[in-house]
């Protein structure tokens, strides 16, 4: 049976750079690694397939001979019986580490310090302490060292011993013999679960863990102008790390409650204030809310209903600065309803006496655009 195209094999073009035929390779190695697929003789084909074609395709001089004389070689005796101990790019080692995360590597994979998990508080504060800002004192559990072993697991008089298991390198190995060769895989001690040391005598604070949950109250500045979905990290103030490592950090989720009367847009604020139609029509001085109260404010003579008044730098503080938004008071005039007969005579009268005049300019306007509308 003829041997495949190397080329073919690989997947790539006779034209291909190192880079590409040592990407097309890890690929294959990837796919048809035999542990990876085990009792698949088939895959176990292809990545012998694959590694052959590889070495002789990473080598210059023998993918030139190769490119001249096809699988004959240049001498005649062919390629075959290559030796897996050298693929060309840093060895086995190097190649099935990067693949399979560590196989064939001797080094050690104890843990090291390792940073603490980060935490999470809903924090709900009301339409003004967003406005203004506020101090709020919160309660967050979280995972600080025991106390009473001060991290280390073991009963007080007591401290962790090393692991036989692993001699206190958190793995071990094992070879595993292959057609393709001898391989050492290494994985994480069972033993001690890659710590090194093994903790006989656990502390019965902590059960060994070496840490515990413990309630804290944290004060929570809360600057002027936050808005709702805003997040305040405090850093350090999250689970404590491992093996030294540094705290997680504690990311504060701002819920702002909404306001009765007042709607936020940006960093300004809108109300709608309700009038009489007298107060609209002769104007008159009415009590509008703000943000630090209420207070007196003219509205003026033939006011329509939905007209805005612009109260300027009334509105929410900016975050970063000193400057405020506007507060707009949107009117509404509201029209009496279950009028008695005495005050409808009283409307009809004032409307006999109203000459017309005083809509004449609504009124056009509104008829000029029925003409416009309907072609008139």
């Amino acid at each position: 049976m003829s041997k495949r195209d190397y080329y073919e094999i690989l997947g790539i073009d006779r034209d291909a750079t190192d880079s590409d035929i040592k990407r097309a390779y890890r690929q294959a190695a990837k796919k048809y690694h035999p542990d990876l697929n085990p009792n698949d003789p088939k895959a176990e084909e292809k990545f012998k397939e694959a590694s052959e074609a590889y070495q002789v395709l990473s080598d210059p001089e023998k993918r030139s001979s190769y490119d001249r004389f096809g699988h004959s070689g240049a001498d005649g005796q062919g390629f075959g019986g290559f030796d897996f101990s050298d693929f060309g790019f840093g060895g086995l080692d190097d190649l099935f580490g990067d693949l399979f995360g560590g196989m064939g590597s001797s080094r050690s994979r104890r843990r090291g310090p390792t940073r603490g998990s980060d935490r999470r508080y809903d924090l709900t504060i009301t339409f003004e302490e967003a406005a203004f800002g506020t101090e709020k004192e919160i309660q967050v559990l979280r995972l600080e060292d025991c106390s009473r072993c001060k991290g280390t697991g073991a009963k007080e008089g007591s401290q962790p011993v090393t692991c036989t298991e692993c001699n206190g390198t958190g793995e071990v190995s094992y070879a595993q013999n292959t057609a393709f060769g001898r391989f050492v895989n290494v994985s994480t001690c069972p033993t001690c679960n890659g710590e090194g040391t093994i903790i006989s005598d656990p502390c019965d604070r902590c059960s060994g863990k070496g840490k515990v949950r413990i309630r804290r109250r944290i004060s929570v500045k809360i600057p002027a102008g936050i808005n709702n979905d805003q997040i305040i990290t405090l850093r350090g103030e999250g689970d404590i790390g491992d093996k030294g490592g540094p705290p997680g950090d504690l990311y504060v989720y701002i819920n702002v409650k909404p306001h009765k009367l007042f709607r936020r847009d940006g960093y300004d604020i809108h109300c709608e204030v309700p009038i009489t139609f007298t107060e609209a029509a002769l104007g008159a001085e009415i009590e509008i809310p703000t943000l630090e109260g209420t207070e007196k404010f003219q509205i003026p003579e033939g006011t329509q209903t939905g007209r805005t008044f612009n109260l300027k730098n009334r509105g929410i503080s900016h975050i970063r600065g000193s400057s405020r938004g506007n507060q707009y008071i949107t009117v509404k005039v509201m029209i009496p309803r279950r009028l008695n007969d005495r005050q409808k005579e009283l409307l009809r009268e004032l409307d006999k006496e109203l000459s017309g005049k005083e809509y004449h300019e609504d009124r056009k306007t509104f008829f000029d655009k029925v003409k416009d509308a309907f072609g008139r």
